[in-house]
């Protein structure tokens, strides 16, 4: 994986949690659930990663 994607996936998750924050403290639901999606999306592609860098790996 690289940093760039790791840095970004990162990135989008921590995205996630303040959105998710804001939302719980200003009573906003909406704001809340595209924090709470946000960060399954970051974690997804964090994933997807980790596959596809095993998969290489045992290609070589």
């Amino acid at each position: 994986m690289s940093a760039k994607d790791d840095l970004g996936n990162t990135a989008e998750r921590m995205t996630g949690k303040v959105k998710e924050g804001i939302g719980k403290l200003t009573d906003n639901e909406r704001l809340e659930a595209e924090g709470k999606a946000d960060q399954v999306k970051a974690d997804a592609k964090q994933a997807a990663e980790k596959v596809k860098d095993a998969f290489e790996d045992g290609t070589k």
